[in-house]
């Protein structure tokens, strides 16, 4: 069986073609005891304004796929929760 981290890992080199095509990528920090990852935004992504559209129906959509046992995922900037 695959491990969680091993699935959202997954998820995220799904989308992150798209995300270093506009300079941009992502990196997991955690996912905490109550299933909820932890994102990185980096590059372009970190100062887009789309950078909430991507989260939700980009990266969020595409975790939750990969993993349904994943509550929620924020975006942290500089390690402080966004």
């Amino acid at each position: 069986m695959v491990d969680l981290k091993a699935k959202v890992e997954e998820a995220l080199e799904q989308i992150r073609p798209y995300l270093k095509a506009d300079g941009g990528n992502v990196t997991l920090i955690e996912i905490t005891d109550d299933k909820i990852v932890k994102l990185e935004l980096l590059g372009a992504c970190k100062s887009c304004a789309m950078s909430a559209m991507t989260m939700k129906s980009g990266i969020e959509e595409s975790i939750m796929r990969a993993a349904p046992e994943i509550k929620g995922v924020v975006a942290v900037n500089n390690r402080y929760e966004i």
